[in-house]
């Protein structure tokens, strides 16, 4: 009986020890994931809006979807301007002087002098761009959702668009309590909420909802 006690109180031992080694190395491994998760995805949403915001400087709007985005990529391309100033005489004013010239129209002109590819101009010779909206962590099979469209600003109306992705998805395999409280994280450090954003549906605006952390690429170009 002596030895049956000793081996029960030496598996009791054990597994204290390993809850509380778990329970100590648990959510430092968790952040150790999930930190390295989120910086590959964020390197997509980065491509995501630079495609974005090309389409909307060359077409003025955002693309709803990333067959349209992709087929941009492509194909577009920017135009290369020149601006100038030029002076001449303002016909109209001095006429009404009845002088024939001491006063003058100053306008700024802007010429297109060439074109660019904006593969290239984003993308170089990478074309990670045709696979930018698939979420980049192994055994993950999914995408990104985005959506694009208009809304009223004064008596404007602006294009806006927005990429996201949920943070259960990306840390599926993950411990599930430790995910949960991710989803409630608030702090000025880490990313809030239960999804990591680029823009907004609601605004104007086309940032991410990531701290400047994460600001230094993950991918190696």
């Amino acid at each position: 009986m002596k030895i049956v006690i000793q081996l029960v109180l030496w598996a009791i031992i054990g597994l204290l020890g390993y809850l509380l080694f778990k329970s100590i190395y648990g959510p430092i491994q968790f952040n150790q994931v999930k930190e390295k998760r989120y910086a590959k995805v964020i390197d997509n949403l980065k491509d995501i809006r630079s495609a974005q915001l090309a389409h909307q400087e060359v077409t003025g709007v955002f693309a709803k979807d990333f067959d349209a985005l992709v087929a941009f990529v492509d194909t577009a391309e920017f135009a290369i301007t020149q601006r100038r100033d030029t002076i001449y005489d303002d016909v109209e004013k001095n006429k009404a002087f009845g002088i024939t010239e001491g006063y003058f129209i100053e306008e700024t002109l802007i010429d297109t002098i060439g074109y660019k590819s904006v593969r290239d101009s984003l993308f170089k010779d990478s074309d990670r761009y045709k696979t930018m909206m698939n979420i980049p962590i192994t055994g993950v099979d999914a995408k990104f959702e985005m959506d694009a469209g208009m809304i009223e600003s004064g008596d404007f109306k602006l294009p806006v668009f927005e990429a996201k992705v949920a943070k259960n998805v990306i840390l599926s395999d993950q411990d599930p309590d430790l995910l949960a409280q991710e989803n409630q994280i608030v702090s000025v450090e880490d990313i809030n909420g239960s999804h990591i954003i680029v823009g907004s549906m609601t605004e104007v605006n086309t940032n991410g909802n990531w701290p400047k952390n994460y600001d230094t690429p993950a991918r190696k170009n």
